[in-house]
């Protein structure tokens, strides 16, 4: 791991567990504000969801002071809402405190009428009049420009992440951040939990040379870290020169609190994103989409049934005999109303996890992969081999193709993530 301008950032060392303990062991201590950094929000000794407090909502408590006299602009979509879910966007606008003028909108769009891959374009919000501008696929010097012709002093960003670094809500996180630094512009965080805690980082991390926009950095695959500490890890390790960042903390949040102890309403990031329980598994089973069979998409679970067309209820056998921690895995059979297999009958496995404190889904998602391939002579990587770019390099492909087994590809990533681990705790807010 690259280690870059830590002067930027006074930190107090928290404590973690070794790396190759379970996830349940972690734990991290919480972190002051940075030097040279600018942080908002007090963490209320509240246990749980009970109480709990988003970013945005820390901010209107506070009057909204941080963009005060500021012309603003926010990159957000369906999951930037209050409580009583009205969305950021229109409370902001109807509130003279603040001088809303910009939206920008990510993959799948500001109001997540675009499928996977797609954007809503530039246009105008009905709602607000608001001028919407399109970031996705867009960073560097042309993001930049978007940024300066809106007009706006500073950037929000307020968008509900699900945890894995192929998630690419974090990938606009890091493209706005950097052409936010490249037009001068301040930005601003607002958190937000993430869904499947904050316990832990698990499974490979990012060779620099597999970098795309399912990861542009070497973070591990389910990074275990809230959007403003990633920005703040983003800001002082991997942008060339940093970007005034200020982050509006949570409160009420901890470390190990799953999606439901918030409180707050689940609305999907994106369209195949539907619970908190697709985020559950999502750091690992989508990882067949590097594959020929179907991750689920055009189902009503989508990551948590996977299959195609000749696979029976072998798999189903040999994941279990696996002894996968927290999970169970139903022989089923489904068919998909789009992407792969579109109207056709598959066979394959249905996730049932049932312990999410002990589930590790990087490890499942790997001994899925190594069981398909072992009992359904058909399985065959995308041709792209973009199992790559999902985890992060050639390796977990070549090691399954050589005939390791579970335990043996994981191994192959424990000093990498040890590394990682180090490197994130500095970064960290909350216990």
């Amino acid at each position: 791991m690259r280690l870059s301008r830590r002067s930027l950032l006074a930190t107090t060392t928290a404590t973690l567990a070794a790396a190759a303990a379970p996830p349940a062991a972690f734990a991290a201590a919480a972190q002051g504000p940075a030097e040279g950094h600018t942080e908002s929000g007090a963490q209320a000794p509240v246990a749980g969801g009970r109480g709990l407090r988003t970013g945005f909502e820390q901010l209107a408590a506070d009057g909204y002071a941080p963009l005060d006299g500021e012309r603003v602009g926010v990159v957000t979509n369906p999951t930037g809402i209050t409580r009583d879910v009205r969305h950021i966007v229109d409370v902001m606008h109807a509130d003279d405190r603040v001088d809303l003028t910009a939206v920008f909108g990510p993959e799948h769009g500001f109001r997540g009428t675009a499928q996977a891959g797609g954007a809503e374009g530039r246009h105008d919000d009905p709602a607000t009049g608001l001028p919407v501008y399109d970031t996705y696929l867009k960073s560097g010097r042309p993001l930049a420009d978007i940024f300066t012709a809106s007009g706006v002093d500073t950037v929000v960003f307020d968008i509900q992440d699900a945890g894995a670094r192929f998630y690419t809500y974090i990938w606009t996180l890091y493209d706005c951040m950097e052409a936010a630094q490249l037009a001068g512009k301040r930005f601003v965080v607002l958190d937000r939990p993430n869904p499947v805690t904050g316990r832990a980082a698990l499974g490979p991390v990012l060779h620099p040379e597999f970098a795309t926009f399912v990861g542009r950095q070497p973070i591990a695959q389910a990074h275990g870290m809230t959007v403003a500490e990633l920005a703040r890890l983003f800001n002082a390790e991997f942008l060339t020169e940093p970007v005034r960042l200020e982050t509006v903390r949570m409160s009420g949040w901890r470390r190990s609190d799953f999606y439901d102890a918030s409180g707050l309403p689940w609305v999907p990031p994106s369209p195949n994103m539907p619970t908190p329980e697709t985020a559950l598994v999502y750091a690992g089973t989508c990882l067949f989409e590097g594959t020929n069979l179907s991750e689920g998409r055009g189902t009503t679970r989508p990551f948590e049934l996977l299959g195609a067309e000749g696979i029976d209820g072998r798999w189903a056998a040999e994941a279990n005999g696996l002894g996968l921690a927290g999970v169970r895995l139903r022989e089923a059979y489904f068919a998909p109303t789009f992407s792969k297999f579109q109207g056709k009958t598959v066979g394959g496995v249905q996730l049932h996890v049932h312990d999410r404190e002990a589930f590790d889904p990087v490890r499942t998602g790997v001994g899925l992969l190594v069981s398909a391939k072992r009992t359904w002579s058909g399985f065959a990587w995308r041709p792209d081999h973009w199992i790559d770019r999902l985890t992060g390099s050639e390796r977990v492909r070549t090691m399954i193709d050589a005939g390791a087994d579970t335990d043996e590809v994981v191994a192959g990533w424990r000093e990498e993530l040890g590394a990682f681990r180090r490197t994130r705790r500095e970064y960290l807010l909350y216990r």
